[in-house]
């Protein structure tokens, strides 16, 4: 497999960043070869925030996604300005709660109100990141589950792994129901 590159995008306090982190762990956890970059406005909360995860079988030579496979966009700001970088044959998956307008429509486009979702299964908002993630490993099949699974039992709080794990599973349940 050649560099498989990802980007989660949105806004601070999305837990994009996190989000980005688990999935590199995942990889990890596969034996992959994987690199993790981040950037976020100045403002932690509110302000663009993105993660780019390549995940590779062969070194990886330049560690910044460039041209990507699969553009994660949970905001209309981040999805007008990444969707030109997503590859002609890309995965696009979006949170329809936030982007409403589609500039183009991929023909591997993947829409669902995330945000909402995680409100009326899970109570709350905090998990839209892991639904979402989780949902993303599905369709593309980049990460072993079980691997997803230990990752998040170890990168979030204690308090917050039974949360993140419906989460998950939820997301997994969407992509198996949505798949093309």
């Amino acid at each position: 497999m050649t560099n498989y590159e990802i980007r989660l995008s949105g806004s601070g306090g999305q837990g994009l960043i996190l989000a980005g982190i688990i999935l590199g762990r995942a990889a990890v956890l596969d034996k992959r070869r994987v690199t993790q970059t981040q950037s976020y406005g100045p403002e932690s909360r509110g302000g663009s925030s993105r993660a780019d995860v390549i995940i590779s079988d062969q070194e990886i030579y330049f560690p910044e996604a460039t041209s990507f496979d699969c553009l994660l966009a949970l905001t209309q700001e981040a999805c007008d300005k990444y969707l030109f970088d997503l590859r002609e044959n890309g995965i696009l998956i979006i949170d329809t709660t936030f982007v409403k307008n589609l500039a183009l429509a991929a023909e591997n486009t993947y829409e669902l109100p995330f945000t909402e979702i995680a409100i009326e299964k899970l109570g709350s908002p905090i998990s839209t990141n892991i639904l979402s993630l989780a949902f993303l490993v599905k369709v593309t099949g980049i990460v072993k589950e079980s691997s997803l699974k230990q990752s998040i039992s170890e990168s979030v709080k204690p308090a917050f792994v039974d949360l993140n794990l419906k989460a998950m599973k939820l997301g997994f349940e969407l992509a198996a129901k949505y798949k093309k």
